[in-house]
């Protein structure tokens, strides 16, 4: 297993976390996602190598939210 590290801006809330582990989650091969909203941490862990880093991008936007690599 893989775990890749972003940081999210705008969070300010368990929803705001729900939200983002909510579209992350749904990325192909993806089987844990740790969010918090006081840190702006994401952690993704995955089964078989890193995370496609765009898909998480572009996850946390459709949440409503910005990211970047950690």
């Amino acid at each position: 297993m893989t775990t890749t590290e972003f940081t999210v801006t705008g969070m300010t809330c368990g929803h705001c976390e729900r939200a983002v582990r909510s579209e992350v989650s749904e990325i192909t091969g993806v089987t844990e996602v740790t969010v918090s909203a006081s840190t702006g941490h994401l952690a993704v862990t995955t089964t078989e190598g890193p995370v496609d880093a765009a898909a998480v991008l572009a996850a946390v936007e459709e949440a409503g939210y910005t990211a970047q690599a950690a």
